[in-house]
């Protein structure tokens, strides 16, 4: 019996860390997390922050610290020390060998940012539309725009939200967002060709369940990205995207709060 339930992590270590994941895994490994993002705030986070004065915003970084950050990370450290008998993420995390020389990087990098603000933006009508057509049911305090997130409260609440989740929301969980999917998920669907790129950023789209209305535009925003990740092996492009343009608008609104420039 011993030796049956010793083998057990053995199989699951084997099977997430093999080349390719079967369709129906790959799926669920890329939506549970969200799953559990959801649960912990409707559960435990957003009633939390709600009965402290706080915006909802600060209940979702709350509970992508509590489910996120375990889930994703957690993971990606877990297989590394069952494979390397350490923390590493060799074997684990691909696209991790640096193909692409610094200073080339450095300026594809800068226009995947350039690319990202500028089609978020622009995008934010589309939004809006599917929202109100298709998810004003959705339950979610503030649901339906990022500053519906963040109304409701103080200014003081939601300068102080903002700032204790610019480390957190604008840089680490995007990172570990780009090692999960991106470096670890999307090689493992090698096996659908020049479809995996768009498959990986359609399911990393739908894994937001908490902004489920922002699907279409998710997509058309990273794709570019995770394309030339796909392509050119080297992950250190969309961590330089992602975190990078998210670190820069939630840093930009919380100074624009903080100069009176945006409204509450």
């Amino acid at each position: 019996m011993a030796a049956t339930k010793d083998s057990r992590p053995d199989r699951m270590v084997e099977r997430l860390l093999g080349d390719h994941h079967s369709l129906p895994l790959s799926i669920a490994l890329h939506l549970v997390p969200g799953a559990l993002i959801v649960a912990v705030y409707l559960l435990i986070t957003g009633p939390l922050v709600k009965a402290m004065g706080y915006p909802p915003f600060l209940g979702w970084a709350i509970a992508m610290c509590l489910a996120l950050a375990p889930a994703q990370l957690g993971l990606l450290l877990w297989l590394g020390r069952r494979r390397n008998g350490r923390l590493s993420l060799r074997g684990v995390v691909s696209y991790l060998d640096k193909p692409i020389p610094r200073g080339k990087l450095v300026a594809i990098v800068a226009a995947l940012i350039v690319q990202m603000v500028v089609l978020s933006f622009a995008l934010i009508p589309v939004d809006n539309f599917v929202y109100q057509w298709l998810f004003r049911w959705v339950p979610f305090e503030g649901a339906g725009s990022v500053t519906g997130y963040l109304t409701g409260c103080s200014r003081t609440a939601v300068i102080v939200s903002l700032v204790s989740c610019v480390p957190l929301t604008g840089l680490a969980f995007p990172i570990i967002e780009e090692l999960y999917f991106r470096g670890f998920l999307m090689p493992r669907l090698s096996r659908l060709g020049r479809w995996t790129p768009v498959v990986n950023t359609a399911l990393f789209s739908l894994y937001h369940f908490w902004s489920p209305w922002g699907f279409l535009s998710r997509v058309v925003f990273m794709l570019p990205g995770v394309w030339l990740v796909w392509r050119k092996k080297d992950l250190r492009l969309s961590i330089g995207m992602h975190p990078g343009t998210t670190l820069l608008t939630t840093t930009v609104g919380v100074i624009a709060l903080l100069l009176n420039l945006v409204p509450l």
